[in-house]
């Protein structure tokens, strides 16, 4: 694989604070093939397509979307109005939510509140235009079904490339060292997701792509990260429980910094991109913390002495 071939395309969002090098699309492009991942929101299309036409791209054939949440796919079907050759490639399970969006916009609306407003609302794809796994066959590519961030969730191999999607969770650039977070929205279960890991390093990729945000090697240090971040985080959220304080979310937010050395370069950060990873460690936690719940105590006890 040409990496030449391969470009990102940054879908900043100027009105939200940090949310720059945040959002990303990825365009591929040889003499037999373009696709292009994850589009990104409503709101991002006009750049998208700016940029497209900027690099000269007349034919997309293949949209291909790691899962179906709105910062991800909801541009999808305004996308499709431009290149109308395009199919869009999914999960099985997200197919139904892409042809009729209105529990995935609603859905949307109770995670992100205003944010999924700005995002813009999520364009139908006719029924003829999407399909799984079937519609890659003689394109070199492989989809690998990763649930974890989303039970709908895939990634997906070109050679010894990964496209991840938030299989890995989020990444930022930082001085020194590596910044990353988990992405565990609810419903979050944390076999599930450390099994996704497992499966994409025994690939063994040389290359991935983040979602958010950058392509990053070696792969195998970056999923392995993500897995022991993954145990990391919910010993956090079962020892900070039992603390009686009035903000779990500080609690467990200072825990981490103590304790995650990739996690503590969170104070590298810029104060916008700070910002933004506050917001969105909110949505982590009540992810972990749902996780948690429903554990038994021996179940979190377990937890404990394993990831001690």
């Amino acid at each position: 694989m040409d990496r030449r071939n391969l470009t990102c395309i940054d879908l900043d969002q100027p009105d939200h604070e940090g949310f720059r090098r945040f959002i990303s699309s990825w365009l591929y492009r040889d003499k037999r093939l373009g696709f292009l991942v994850d589009p990104g929101p409503l709101s991002t299309i006009p750049h998208l397509l700016a940029e497209l036409d900027k690099a000269g791209v007349e034919r997309l054939d293949l949209i291909l979307l790691t899962h179906i949440h709105i910062d991800h796919a909801g541009g999808t079907g305004a996308l499709l109005d431009r290149y109308p050759e395009a199919k869009v490639v999914c999960h099985p399970d997200g197919i139904p939510h892409m042809i009729d969006p209105a529990q995935l916009w609603q859905g949307s609306l109770k995670v992100l509140g205003d944010l999924a407003r700005t995002f813009g609302e999520i364009i139908p794809v006719a029924a003829g235009r999407i399909g799984c796994a079937e519609l890659l066959a003689g394109t070199g590519l492989r989809m690998h079904r990763t649930p974890g961030h989303a039970p709908h969730h895939v990634c997906y191999q070109m050679e010894d490339l990964l496209f991840g999607g938030e299989v890995a969770g989020v990444r930022a650039e930082v001085p020194q060292g590596i910044y990353m977070r988990p992405a565990t929205p609810p419903r979050f279960v944390l076999e599930v997701a450390v099994d996704s890991l497992e499966r994409m390093l025994a690939l063994e990729p040389r290359s991935l792509i983040i979602a958010h945000h950058g392509l990053v090697e070696p792969a195998s240090d970056y999923l392995r990260i993500a897995r022991g971040q993954l145990q990391l985080w919910v010993r956090g959220v079962i020892e900070t429980a039992s603390k009686d304080t009035a903000d779990s979310e500080q609690e467990l937010f200072d825990w981490l910094l103590g304790q995650d050395r990739h996690f503590r370069n969170f104070e590298q950060l810029p104060a916008d991109i700070q910002a933004r990873e506050r917001y969105f460690f909110g949505n982590t936690c009540r992810g972990l913390q749902d996780y948690a719940d429903r554990l038994s105590s021996w179940q979190k006890q377990g937890m404990l002495r394993k990831t001690a």
